[in-house]
């Protein structure tokens, strides 16, 4: 059976479980609106995409 020769330290320990960390969701804020929406996704408020009319507007939320 396999058993660790040391203890591993806190550090190490650390180290390895940085990647658990959640991230934290980015929003940027569309030039014609103002509204925050996600990046690379259609702002819902007006409805467009890259500059392109994709959905209609939507007046409520």
């Amino acid at each position: 059976m396999a058993v660790p020769k040391r203890k591993v330290t806190p550090m190490k320990r650390g180290n390895r479980r940085s990647g658990h960390a959640k991230e934290h969701v980015t929003y940027v804020e569309s030039k014609q609106t103002g509204e925050l929406h996600r990046p690379h996704h259609i702002d819902l408020k007006s409805g467009m995409y890259r500059g392109r009319q994709v959905l209609e507007p939507k007046d409520e939320f």
